[in-house]
């Protein structure tokens, strides 16, 4: 008996083989894949240290403004000497960027939200939901996302 070769053959064939291929590149599989998450050396800022990423240092943020972390997506600030806060840096209007931090705002470009740099709620709208808080610690000079 042969076996002749259908398209119906050669399409199963090809999707079982795309279909392992895809479990094995994303991981699938197992509970503890033993993977680990490392940071490049050429990330600025980037560290492996307990505690989370380390963003800035405190003398890095100026007090009754911050700084704006595009690639985190976070906005660190420093409402009073000493007292650091930390804010997505997504506006919670229509989800752009923040661009500046100043005179006391977290401001957006890209429709004029202003948020308050203590607690992230609206300074000015058009946002009516506050910036969210982030986790950040503070260890003697260095600030860590975590």
């Amino acid at each position: 008996m042969t076996h002749e070769t259908t398209r119906r053959t050669v399409l199963l064939a090809t999707g079982a083989t795309g279909a392992a291929a895809f479990v094995a590149a994303c991981g699938g599989g197992g509970g503890d894949s033993g993977s680990t998450s490392t940071s490049s050396p050429t990330d600025p800022g980037a560290t492996n240290a307990p505690g989370g990423q380390e963003l800035a240092t405190t003398d890095e943020i100026p007090v009754g403004g911050g700084k704006i972390f595009k690639d985190q997506k976070v906005v660190v600030t420093q409402p009073e000497q000493g007292s650091f806060k930390a804010f997505s840096a997504i506006c919670t209007h229509q989800h752009c960027t923040v661009g500046s931090v100043s005179d006391g705002t977290i401001d957006c470009p890209c429709h004029g939200s202003r948020f308050r740099v203590a607690d992230g709620s609206v300074a000015h709208g058009p946002a009516t939901e506050p910036l969210p808080a982030e986790q950040i610690t503070v260890e003697g000079n260095s600030i860590r996302l975590t």
